[in-house]
């Protein structure tokens, strides 16, 4: 494969010039540590010859587009075991700037369809936090409970090797460390699918960084079991139960159920389709918090893209929302994209009766600013979805427009179906990465 031959006769003549000293060092400092990388100088590259390692790492400091992007298609076609075995390696180096695209995708696919392989990889002690966490929640994997909370625990004394290996020689200070760390992870596991036994050996010594209300209900229901069997006429708290640990979202409104099927509606997937969510919905604005006036919507929440709005209707279940894309403005007028849409729950509890409509009329999808006098909160459409009012948007109504169908059974607008917030939400949708 030849790479920018121009260029690369030159870095060539730079490297072989001992009497060029301006900008020369950087270049012989990578020719010294990466010798046995001549050829990618040269222009010349198979790839099969050398240590796929030190490609990927050379690759990412040399920055050149065409070589990255033959290295990232010949990786996914042709090593995904590599890829596997190596994942921390390739995801650490592939997110480090936008030049591996096509490996990050690769890699995220990778947490979200397959995370037993990642578990199993030779460097998982050494995956980020994010990752760990993205996959002991992720209901792909074909590891049993007891070999998730192992892996966890492995993972923990990897950040922490001054910790005891014995648990039972632990200072209090030391617990308190595993704590902190696996704050995040221990409200995922999913202990009630154990043993007895298993509970009794592996998760009673680090009692002491359980939640003390998850601990008295574990040994209550495994206190009397069979040593073999596992908890009966008892539904396992799934992993993403918000219930028990409302820290995992900060929302009042919402639950990581409704976040999930949300994640689906944005990439588009069926809601049957598996996918363990892979965005974090970072809290801007609860009006119980910040106020429900628009121009503290404006001032929070303008020039910031990808947001969902959530919106919990006064003397009502119902829930409503929607999915802008692009940024908010306070410039009256209309803004345009083919990826918005809208939904409604019928209750906050369940996320089984829902409505979702998409956009139609892509160049009226989200309203902004001031229009006959009144300054509007988060609007979708013509009238698909609009908050306004002078008191908790007190005016605010659905009527379908410019969506596919309404989210809210109405009469017309003039017949004062219209309805007051109780509060409401906006989060910016952040890539988990």
């Amino acid at each position: 494969m030849k790479f920018y031959p121009k260029l690369s006769q030159n870095l060539l003549e730079i490297l072989d010039d001992d009497d060029i000293t301006i900008e020369v060092e950087f270049y012989q400092q990578i020719k010294r540590k990466m010798m046995k990388l001549w050829y990618i100088y040269g222009g010349e590259l198979t790839l099969e010859e050398y240590d796929i390692s030190d490609i990927l790492v050379t690759a990412s400091e040399l920055s050149l587009r065409e070589l990255n992007n033959y290295l990232q298609s010949f990786l996914v076609k042709n090593k995904a075991s590599w890829i596997e075995q190596n994942f921390n390696l390739v995801y650490q180096t592939s997110f480090e700037n936008d030049s591996f695209l096509e490996l990050q995708t690769y890699c995220n696919n990778l947490i979200l369809k397959k995370p037993d392989k990642i578990f199993k990889s030779l460097n998982f002690s050494l995956i980020p936090e994010k990752v760990l966490i993205s996959l002991v929640r992720n209901d792909n994997s074909r590891m049993s409970e007891i070999q998730v909370w192992e892996h966890v625990l492995k993972w923990e004394f990897s950040q922490n090797p001054e910790l005891p290996s014995d648990p039972t020689n632990f200072s209090k200070n030391e617990f308190n460390i595993l704590k902190n760390t696996l704050q995040q992870c221990i409200p995922l596991i999913r202990f009630y699918n154990l043993t007895s036994k298993e509970f009794s050996d592996k998760v009673l010594p680090y009692k002491k960084i359980l939640p003390k209300e998850l601990y008295m209900d574990l040994l209550k229901t495994f206190l009397n079991l069979h040593p073999d069997s596992r908890p009966s006429g008892i539904k396992p708290k799934p992993h993403n139960n918000i219930d028990n640990y409302p820290e995992l979202i900060d929302s009042k409104i919402i639950t990581i159920q409704h976040i999930e099927l949300i994640s689906k509606w944005i990439d588009k997937l069926d809601i049957t389709d598996n996918l363990a969510s892979s965005y974090e919905f970072k809290l801007m604005l609860r009006g119980s918090r910040d106020g429900f006036a628009a121009n503290k919507f404006h001032e929070i929440c303008d020039n910031k893209p990808r947001t969902i709005t959530i919106v919990k209707v006064k003397d009502s279940d119902k829930i409503l929302g929607g999915y802008n894309p692009v940024e908010w403005s306070s410039v009256s007028g209309y803004s345009a994209t083919k990826n918005s849409f809208i939904f409604s729950f019928e209750n906050s509890d369940s996320i089984e009766d829902y409505a979702l409509s998409r956009v139609e009329d892509v160049f009226n999808a989200i309203w902004n600013g001031i229009w006959n006098g009144c300054n509007y909160g988060p609007s979708f459409g013509h009238s698909d979805l609009f908050l306004f009012g002078n008191r908790f948007y007190d005016k605010g109504y659905c009527k379908k427009r410019d969506y596919e169908k309404p989210i809210r059974e109405t009469r017309r607008v003039r017949d004062n179906e219209i309805f007051s917030v109780e509060d409401y939400e906006i989060f910016q949708i952040l890539q988990i990465s």
